[in-house]
């Protein structure tokens, strides 16, 4: 078992499942919680997760006002608002793959903006890649959107959302790691603030809006289960162990096979037909990561 976890292609193709299967665990919990609720059902209890650990191997302490709050912060956004957009995308009908292939824009929308962010020169490479990737989402969405109907117009768009936020929060966390910022805190340390802010923000809406509600049935516990430890958990922890052992690059490039991957589990739990203009959109965002990820290869 220990060669195995030292095997990076192992932990790549793991990190890869276990991500995206959180796009399929989300639509499956779906018909059991609306999603402010089933955010807060799946954050509380992480967040408690992550308590107990970090009191237990004695590294919990608050960071000061400026690191908590900016931790939070990049919760909400990164969490909260990123999650949130999904689910409300799900909850309208969206297939789960369609989804994840737009929101598969982040890390091209993260690369071209960092240079705005750490003062480094963004290659023009990026930018095409990114309004590339960008018309490749846009022919899957628009193909698929009712532009008469304001239901499909928000269901198809909304997941935009979710670039914007998590966009956000990583030029936040980019720059304080470039600039050795002092808010910068452990992964463990970190994570638990985030999550922590992300619980805290859901907690308005999910009492006062859906009242909590929530039908724990077998299947939805089940599913709170697999998101909170296998995807929460499982997938963030696999990611540190491959940024040790991978440039930053390659780790964020495995982010790009999400939409082909999410398609396949989609058809295979819930039998989503592909359109050819997905398939044609799916290549062209192909062509757009290409384009986005070369020259900074060439740099690595």
């Amino acid at each position: 078992m220990k060669s195995i976890l030292n095997n990076t292609w192992f932990l790549a193709i793991a990190f890869v499942l276990l991500w995206n299967s959180g796009f399929i665990g989300a639509d499956y919990a779906l018909p059991y919680a609306e999603p402010f609720s089933l955010l807060f059902w799946r954050y509380w209890p992480l967040t408690l997760i992550l308590l107990a650990f970090l009191v237990v191997r004695n590294r919990l302490y608050w960071p000061g006002n400026s690191a908590a709050l900016t931790a939070m912060m990049i919760g909400i956004l990164a969490h909260g608002v990123w999650l949130g957009c999904v689910l409300f995308s799900l909850l309208y009908g969206v297939p789960a793959g369609i989804v994840a292939l737009v929101v598969a824009l982040q890390p091209m929308t993260t690369g071209a903006l960092s240079g705005y962010v750490t003062g480094e020169r963004t290659p023009l490479q990026r930018w095409v890649g990114l309004i590339v990737g960008f018309a490749g989402v846009m022919i899957a969405v628009g193909f698929r959107t009712d532009f008469s109907d304001s239901q499909s117009v928000f269901a198809y768009f909304i997941p935009l959302g979710s670039v914007i936020a998590i966009t956000v929060a990583s030029l936040i966390q980019r720059r304080m790691e470039v600039h050795r910022h002092t808010s910068r805190l452990p992964v463990d340390l970190a994570l638990f603030y985030q999550c922590l802010g992300t619980s805290l923000a859901l907690t308005i809406p999910a009492i006062a809006i859906e009242n909590l509600s929530a039908e724990w049935v077998p299947e939805f516990i089940a599913t709170m289960i697999w998101l909170i430890i296998a995807v929460s958990l499982g997938a963030y922890a696999l990611m540190w162990m491959l940024i040790e052992r991978m440039d930053a690059t390659r780790v964020a490039s495995l982010f790009y096979l999400g939409p082909p991957v999410t398609m396949v589990m989609a058809w295979i739990a819930f039998g989503d037909r592909l359109l050819m203009t997905d398939i044609v959109g799916l290549g062209v965002v192909a062509v757009g990561v290409l384009l986005s990820l070369k020259r900074t290869q060439r740099a690595v």
